[in-house]
């Protein structure tokens, strides 16, 4: 078991390490995010065995290296910048702003929470015509004035599927 761990614990970090530079930069860059999001949040939680694996077997030589000011400094470093990002996001005023997250995801919920009428009038289509091509798309339209969120509620669907027919409807 222990040759074992001595033979795969850094590769196995080497490799799950590109994969997640990888996929993070494409990510960065919304370079076909549908394909990196999953692998990223995935395989980088995978990642962590072979971390630990990796911290066991090399222990001795890193304990050492803790010990040094460098390795302090660049933990503190490492938390400064993580602490740049989770600030301004816990504050009262900023986390108001970004509670729905990136600006997409924001308006979507912007979407999801007003009634049929108002997105009707957004999409510039008449509230029945949307309201009758969600019926025919299996949702269960009672009035004008439930949110898009509750009517995918009530019908048993998701919001994502529901925010798919609008998209289909407003094109």
């Amino acid at each position: 078991m222990k040759s074992l761990l001595n033979r795969y614990a850094t590769p196995l970090i080497t490799g799950l390490f590109l994969v997640s530079l990888i996929s993070g930069v494409a990510l960065f860059f919304h370079w076909n995010s549908g394909w990196f999001h999953g692998m990223h949040e995935w395989l980088s939680m995978v990642l962590i065995l072979p971390f630990v694996l990796h911290l066991w077997k090399n222990w001795r030589p890193m304990s050492n290296y803790i010990r040094k000011p460098a390795f302090a400094l660049s933990m503190a470093a490492s938390a400064a910048m993580a602490a740049s990002f989770l600030v301004p996001a816990l504050s009262p005023q900023e986390g108001a702003a970004r509670r729905g997250g990136p600006p997409q995801f924001a308006a979507a919920q912007l979407l999801l929470a007003g009634s049929l009428s108002e997105v009707a009038a957004l999409a510039d289509v008449p509230a029945d015509q949307l309201a009758d091509t969600l019926a025919q798309a299996g949702f269960a339209v009672d009035t004008g004035d439930e949110s898009l969120s509750a009517i995918a509620e009530a019908s048993g669907r998701s919001e994502v599927e529901i925010l798919a027919t609008l998209v289909s409807v407003a094109r």
